[in-house]
């Protein structure tokens, strides 16, 4: 679906705020809500300007941090995407990412995304991620198999399912504590 189940939210916005990245590459971006809350809780003053009783927002050329989106379905995108990210690219992502130079963001996040991807696919896609990150990846993926077909959005359709163990070998070494889905992060500098 295009959006991630809630206990993970506050892990996840807790390292993003940590790590206090210039640029954030959000891959499978759903409906926003990464994009909005890292936006939020990155920018956080910088995103109005107060003078006495007058406040208005900032135009996204004085925002500080630099927040991209990669989404598949178009059909998801809504207001919110207009408003916290600098670039919308559609499409698959294997297609889109080696398209992108190494190193272009200092964190991409995949969240709850890795699962609709075969398990070639999806360590192809582990690589690209880390190819373009300069600090970290973040993933989240379920701990348990849940079958998912959607006939609407077949990026929906869930391929494959990962084992902690798996994600440690392929360099995701720093754990998350979640009851639901590995949070893992592969630290990169």
């Amino acid at each position: 679906m295009p959006f991630s189940q809630s206990s993970q939210i506050s892990t996840i916005i807790q390292y993003i705020e940590q790590l206090n990245p210039e640029s954030l590459l959000d891959v499978g971006a759903g409906m926003g809500q990464y994009g909005f809350l890292a936006r939020m809780n990155l920018e956080n003053i910088n995103l109005f300007e107060v003078n006495g009783s007058e406040g208005k927002q900032r135009p996204k050329e004085q925002w500080r941090v630099h927040i991209d989106a990669i989404e598949g379905c178009d059909g998801y995108l809504t207001p919110v995407h207009d408003y916290c990210y600098n670039n919308i690219m559609i499409g698959n992502a294997l297609e889109i990412l080696p398209t992108l130079p190494d190193n272009s963001y200092e964190l991409v996040l995949a969240i709850d995304i890795l699962e609709h991807f075969t398990k070639t696919d999806g360590l192809e896609f582990l690589a690209q991620l880390k190819r373009i990150a300069n600090k970290a990846v973040l993933i989240s993926t379920p701990k348990e198999f849940n079958p998912q077909e959607v006939e609407a959005n077949p990026y929906e359709n869930h391929r494959s399912f990962w084992e902690n163990n798996e994600l440690i070998e392929h360099g995701f070494s720093q754990i998350l504590e979640n009851d639901i889905s590995w949070i893992v992060i592969s630290p990169l500098s």
